[in-house]
């Protein structure tokens, strides 16, 4: 039994530092589908409400996203993609220990990188991914030790319908 064919919408999500840009851009570039980065859509086109002082962040405008993408198609990425309208929900998934050593190293502070790994070890984006959704659309992908070209044939599997949702498959409670 396979995931249900293909799909015209792919929200590849995740905790921060998981690899999402990285193997969208590899999928993207291997099958000549569009990908959209959600996180700098927001940026450039002013797509937020607001910005958290404390986290050095932008607090996205949903309802102004969606409006914005409209009837997309092909794969958005984001640690908020998981919040639209899709066909299958990919959640990229990584160590908390590994995921906090990558935020580290791409310059994030000690506060935000500990925040986002216990955000990880906790399933945070899963169980939103889950509850929106329901395990049947939702697709887990362990990045921890995959290079981002295997993770984005596993993208790739998903949006053809060859893999299986496998919610729930990954728990990385034993790094709280």
């Amino acid at each position: 039994m396979t995931g249900g064919g293909p799909v015209d919408r792919l929200a590849v999500t995740g905790t921060p530092g998981t690899g999402k840009t990285t193997a969208t851009d590899l999928l993207a570039a291997e099958r000549g589908i569009e990908v959209v980065h959600l996180n700098d859509v927001i940026r450039e086109e002013g797509l937020y409400a607001e910005r958290d002082e404390e986290r050095d962040s932008l607090v996205a405008d949903l309802d102004s996203v969606a409006e914005h993408l409209g009837d997309w198609s092909g794969v958005v990425d984001s640690h908020l993609a998981h919040y639209l309208d899709a066909d299958r929900v990919a959640v990229l998934r990584c160590r908390p220990d590994v995921l906090e050593r990558r935020l580290i190293e791409r310059g994030e502070s000690e506060a935000s990188a500990r925040e986002n790994r216990e955000s990880e070890a906790l399933d945070v984006i899963l169980g939103e991914a889950v509850d929106r959704f329901g395990e049947d659309q939702v697709y887990e992908i362990d990045t921890t030790d995959r290079d981002p070209e295997r993770v984005a044939t596993e993208l790739g599997r998903v949006l053809d319908g060859d893999r299986e949702p496998s919610a729930g498959e990954v728990d990385f409670v034993e790094y709280l």
